[in-house]
């Protein structure tokens, strides 16, 4: 089954460009950046600032817009069986230089997770449009747990490394 990414969530002034790989099936479904509740991502940005989440989708994306953050996919389409990026096959990436050109005010690339990082690395290493951006490979909000991220609090401690780039 071949899935779509959503439009990236950007806005003028972005400082921090949240890469994901692509939307889980729950996310698909809801038409949500981290639309999974039991995702840690809103629960990460908002405990970054000792805050819980709004409960509107509407209202997360404004306070992310509001702290320079933006989100979107390394990944434009792919080829999907369930959520698990282990499933990915026959990619095809989204435009980042493209979006990078049209917002000079991004500094840093945060990616989330290994799979957003590594296939970044695929297509767009030596790319210069990223020349001269800080790279940041943090561990994912999935809400699968790993040996070493188990709760929201230990994401939210990884996470910190962002603080310096956001408004």
């Amino acid at each position: 089954m071949r899935v779509q990414s959503f439009p990236p969530m950007i806005r003028e002034g972005a400082t921090v460009l949240v890469l994901g790989s692509m939307p889980g099936e729950a996310s698909i479904a809801a038409n949500q950046y981290y639309g999974n509740p039991r995702n840690h991502m809103w629960r990460v940005l908002y405990g970054l600032f000792g805050l819980e989440p709004d409960e509107s989708y509407e209202d997360r994306l404004a306070f992310a817009a509001a702290h320079g953050i933006a989100m979107w996919d390394v990944i434009a389409s792919c080829e999907r069986v369930g959520s698990l990026d282990a499933n990915i096959r026959a990619e095809v990436p989204n435009d980042l230089p493209g979006l990078l050109a049209d917002h000079p005010s991004v500094r840093a690339l945060i990616f989330n997770g290994a799979k957003s990082h590594d296939t970044f690395m695929k297509y767009f290493k030596n790319h210069p449009a990223a020349a001269g951006l800080d790279k940041l490979k943090l561990p994912s909000t999935s809400p699968i747990p790993t040996r070493t991220m188990r709760t929201t609090a230990d994401r939210i401690e990884a996470w910190r490394v962002l603080l310096p780039f956001l408004k």
